[in-house]
């Protein structure tokens, strides 16, 4: 469920119950009480299953409510057209930045977690570019990233 570098996995086999979010929550408490915040969140689900009780969707937001602060991104794979959706209406209520992966991108997904960045969409460390000026063509190089 929580790898070493802190990320949460979640896995839903069916739908969500209170008493699914009662033993997140008591997981998670406990490993916060000895560190600073997650790593990451990580929902895989090939389909929403949904709650099966109000009472669940009710402890799924309390949940969200108290731990918000403490979690820096949130992943969600899966092929689900309401995972897309939670990305958009989530966000503006959310302190966690929150992204959707296609199912089946789950190493992307962590390492977007892990490192802020999505391995696929990062422009290479050293690029040449072609830079304006006034009547010579200059060729310049710009580095993104850190240095060693």
């Amino acid at each position: 469920m929580l790898d070493p570098g802190g990320v949460l996995r979640a896995r839903p086999s069916g739908a969500l119950t209170a008493g699914d979010f009662a033993n997140l929550t008591r997981f998670t408490d406990a490993y916060l009480a000895t560190h600073a915040d997650l790593g990451g969140v990580l929902i895989e689900a090939k389909t929403f299953p949904g709650w099966d009780r109000f009472a669940a969707f009710a402890a799924h937001l309390r949940f969200v409510h108290d731990h918000q602060q403490r979690v820096q991104r949130v992943a969600i794979v899966s092929d689900s057209p309401i995972a897309r959706a939670v990305q958009m209406l989530a966000t503006p209520f959310s302190s966690a930045l929150i992204r959707h992966f296609a199912f089946g991108q789950s190493e992307g997904a962590l390492h977007w977690l892990r490192h802020g960045v999505d391995p696929m969409t990062v422009p290479p460390p050293l690029q040449f570019v072609d830079v304006p000026s006034t009547g010579t063509p200059v060729t310049a190089a710009r580095f993104d990233g850190e240095q060693t």
